[in-house]
């Protein structure tokens, strides 16, 4: 897990402020978007790399009724912390740990006939029913069952095993493909599909608590595909599953990381001076340049070199040249701004500081990949720990 601290005990090279308040209200207005629905908080891959205990614990304050992560690693790690509440696990390999998922009490995933029977001898194992969710493929191509036979092979299966006493079905559920895409003809053919689905698993005697396959866009953009409960990942975080869906702030959302570093550098140089591996930037005329403490071993992309967005002093700056492993520079035109000024990567945007987006398009990837790859040398700083009233 990564390492955390609620307040800096020395002065910080890095930081990644976490606003916990942010994520609670993000939590009110994703339940807001779906009345009628339960929300489910995804904190797989650390929350995103947020921290999962604090931000799944803020999420339950704020009332999301399930906790998911994609390992069992993961998810016996919020046990081990505490969590008590409804929690979810979805990505299952041959060994387990069946057994232990089920006496904490975890909801398992089953996508075919292999994680059935490995799942209900270890519920004899253990002398406790499994709780399972059966998922169906409804078109995104990597787990789930297929439908058809196999899905109608893997409902019969699992019914006889609750008839056994060996496990309860506790929910049917699938995931999207292209739900950040509005409009994509898939999305409407897979909740076609999934209804089929649905309804065949529950005129054979499936009886299922929830029944879900949407995800953060669909939570945003396609009220029809709530049914019981929606899970809520990058958008809990405030941040936007895509540009074409909207912006936050369109949503109501608030970006809950602050990635910031403190500028251990500033020196005049020359104009015609290389900068960092290659000498891809070159100084066109006589200027400062500022070395920023962070690098590739932190989770800035390399793929940024040269066009990732920094706040300096209050002024937008650029990566000039490489980002190395360990740090990069920034050209700050003649500005001397002191040693230890900080230097704002990314945050909500409202102090002119760039985005997590604006980092994904200069990189050329996602948001969700700019915010969960940063790394174990960065704390975490957690702000808004207390629920206000």
């Amino acid at each position: 897990m990564t390492e955390t601290a609620t307040a800096p005990t020395a002065p910080l090279r890095a930081r990644a402020e976490i606003d916990l308040g942010a994520l609670r209200a993000n939590v009110r207005t994703l339940r807001a978007r779906a009345r009628g629905a339960q929300l489910m908080a995804v904190v797989k891959s650390d929350a995103y790399g947020h921290g999962a205990v604090p931000c799944a614990r803020a999420a339950v304050e704020a009332g999301a009724a399930w906790l998911g992560t994609a390992t069992p690693e993961e998810a016996l790690a919020l046990r081990e912390a505490g969590l008590d509440g409804r929690l979810m696990c979805w990505l299952w390999t041959p060994g387990g740990p069946w057994r232990a998922a089920i006496e904490a009490g975890i909801d398992v995933s089953l996508s075919g006939m292999w994680a059935l029977q490995e799942v209900t001898a270890a519920a004899r194992e253990a002398g406790l029913p499994a709780r399972v969710q059966l998922k169906a493929d409804t078109g995104l191509g990597r787990n789930g069952c297929q439908p058809g036979e196999d899905w109608a092979e893997l409902v019969a299966a699992a019914l006889r095993a609750e008839a056994d006493g060996l496990l309860r079905i506790t929910g049917l559920w699938s995931h999207f493909a292209c739900a950040d895409e509005p409009g994509h003809p898939s999305v409407a053919a897979q909740l076609t599909l999934f209804r089929e689905m649905l309804a065949y698993a529950e005129q054979q005697g499936v009886r299922p608590e929830v029944r879900h396959i949407a995800n953060s866009p669909a939570t945003l953009t396609l009220p029809e595909s709530h049914f019981d409960l929606v899970r809520t990942g990058i958008a809990l975080y405030g941040i936007s599953p895509s540009p074409e869906v909207g912006t936050p702030a369109d949503f109501g959302l608030r970006p809950v990381m602050t990635l910031a570093a403190n500028i251990a550098l500033v020196k005049r140089v020359p104009g015609g001076h290389g900068v960092s591996y290659g000498h891809h930037y070159i100084t066109p005329g006589a200027t400062t340049l500022g070395l920023v403490p962070v690098g590739y071993a932190d989770g800035i992309p390399r793929h940024a070199s040269g066009t990732g967005p920094v706040l300096v002093d209050g002024k937008w700056r650029t990566v000039a040249g490489r980002v190395a492993m360990d740090q990069f520079v920034v050209d700050l035109g003649g500005d001397e701004p002191p040693v230890g000024t900080e230097a704002v990567l990314f945050g909500p945007g409202d102090r002119g500081e760039p985005t997590a987006e604006d980092w994904a398009q200069a990189a050329g990837t996602i948001a969700y990949e700019i915010v969960t790859r940063i790394g174990t040398r960065v704390p975490r700083v957690y702000v808004n720990e207390e629920q206000a009233g």
